[in-house]
């Protein structure tokens, strides 16, 4: 594995012999809505599951009032600052990743802001996920187009959030999407991510669908 160097993201190069996974990280494969609601009422809101978004529905304790969509980027900032105290893994992604690890290059990519890369990155070390580490809020299909290098072998996407698969499929049309969320509650309010996305409910059945993809 190499790495391409951008003045602000550093991109692994695989050498292209194996499969590629890329795995979202917030509620993919660490949780993340269940403790930034924790991390909310620690702060004077709560998230309330109304739809399928932050904004809107991050309302304030003391008067209910939704909060303003800078408060909500500033509060989920100083959530990523202190995601050590808060997030954990999702049920079943280390061993499903391990497994897959054995016949697949694993990657993760985050779409949070690169300066918290330090901090993502221990924490994906504190659970043993030592799999390489992109953080970027760049668009993903772009970011796994480098990744992938051209490989003619498989490539496979898991994230929550629908464009992302999308962009994934628009870069690399042989690409394989899975859309996963760990939380029951706003995966049911998800929308219809389309005919060429694969719909995940665990990681059981997310290992399932990819080592049936690359056996196939």
């Amino acid at each position: 594995m190499t790495r391409r160097q951008n003045p602000k993201i550093d991109i692994p190069v695989l050498d292209g012999n194996r499969p590629l996974i890329v795995s979202d990280v917030d509620e993919v494969a660490l949780n993340f809505l269940d403790p930034f609601n924790a991390f909310l009422q620690k702060n004077g809101y709560e998230l309330i599951p109304r739809s399928f978004k932050l904004t809107g529905n991050v309302v304030s304790i003391a008067g209910g009032n939704a909060a303003p969509s800078m408060t909500v980027s500033t509060l989920m900032d100083a959530f990523f600052a202190a995601q050590q105290k808060w997030q954990t893994p999702t049920i079943g992604v280390v061993e499903s990743l391990a497994r897959l690890s054995t016949v697949a290059d694993i990657v993760f990519l985050s779409a949070m802001p690169p300066k918290y890369f330090a901090a993502r990155r221990a924490l994906l070390d504190e659970f043993g996920m030592h799999y390489p580490l992109v953080a970027s809020e760049s668009s993903k299909g772009e970011l796994i187009r480098q990744i992938h290098a051209d490989s003619e072998h498989p490539v496979i996407l898991i994230d929550d959030m629908i464009y992302n698969l999308h962009s994934v499929k628009k870069h690399i049309p042989h690409s394989m999407a899975i859309n996963f969320m760990a939380n029951d509650t706003f995966r049911a309010m998800a929308p219809d991510p389309g005919e060429d996305v694969h719909l995940a409910a665990n990681w059981t059945e997310v290992t399932r669908l990819i080592l049936r993809h690359i056996s196939a």
